[in-house]
């Protein structure tokens, strides 16, 4: 089961795609895939309903797909979370995750335009495991503990500006994550029961085409249920909120690679989860 939302921004339509392979409509269950419907036990009554045979084909043929959860809370970004990928920005791997936030409005669909920011000379991608909390976590007490917070699982590219981020920063990162459109979501959230290993997982990124980063979430320093638990200590991840979980080596910050320019296509993708491609446009 993969849950979607389709349609053009601020009107998407919540659906879910069976095991047959078959969009379905999810309006007779919820107006929207958002916190409020996570924290419902909106997945458990989607199946429920997939079963009862409750919900009306729907034809998706032509829809846009959005991002798979409404605008989260927040975004909440680990930063350096693969060895290799600290290694080549110059820095040793962190000891304690390090996080940044992204505004709710650089989320987009997975297929939608991504806008290179005026005056940027350094856009870069980053294809990453993203999470989306289903259970308000805070001080949660293990990382055992961690996983039941957890909803699914999406693909995000946390699209980066590396002169805003490491030049003009002033000592954080954010002014290099923030621009609209920086971080395509989707296509489609998956359940986290139905991943079942969610730490052997391959990454992939393409820019034209041209193979980028391959690697897998069995690098990752700080796994998934080290990170929602060291986060719930320090913030509260509310039901639709987002965690990018950092990526691994083979951005363009590296020096391997150019950098992005108008026109280009960056495609990543995720093994299970869904695979994704934007097209880059000057603002």
């Amino acid at each position: 089961m993969r849950l979607v939302r389709l349609g053009e921004p601020g009107r998407e339509r919540p659906a879910v795609i069976d095991d047959q392979g078959v969009t379905r409509d999810l309006t007779p269950l919820t107006h929207d895939i958002d916190g409020a419907f996570l924290a419902a036990d909106g997945i458990a009554r989607t199946r429920r309903a997939l079963t009862e045979g409750g919900l009306p084909v729907l034809d998706a043929e032509g829809l846009r797909v959005g991002p798979p959860v409404a605008k989260p809370g927040v975004v909440v970004c680990v930063g350096q979370n693969y060895a290799a990928h600290a290694a080549e920005s110059g820095s040793e791997p962190p000891t304690r995750p390090v996080i940044f936030f992204k505004p709710p409005n650089t989320v987009v669909g997975a297929y939608d335009e991504v806008r290179i920011p005026r005056g940027s000379v350094k856009t870069d991608w980053e294809v990453e495991l993203a999470v989306v909390i289903g259970k308000r976590a805070q001080y949660l007490d293990s990382p055992e503990q961690a996983l039941g917070h957890v909803a699914g699982y999406t693909v995000s590219n946390d699209v980066s500006e590396r002169d805003f981020q490491l030049e003009h920063s002033g000592g954080q990162w954010s002014k290099g994550k923030s621009a609209a459109t920086f971080n395509p979501l989707g296509p489609h959230l998956v359940p986290a029961d139905e991943v079942p290993d969610v730490q052997n997982l391959r990454l992939r990124s393409f820019v034209n085409g041209e193979p980028r980063q391959d690697s897998g979430t069995a690098d990752m320093i700080f796994s998934v249920a080290q990170l929602v638990y060291d986060l719930s200590q320090y913030l509260v991840l509310d039901p639709g909120d987002v965690v990018n979980t950092g990526t691994p080596e083979g951005v363009a910050l590296s020096g391997r690679f150019p950098y992005l320019k108008d026109g280009d296509v960056m495609e990543i993708d995720i093994e299970g989860l869904g695979r994704q491609r934007q097209t880059l446009a000057a603002d």
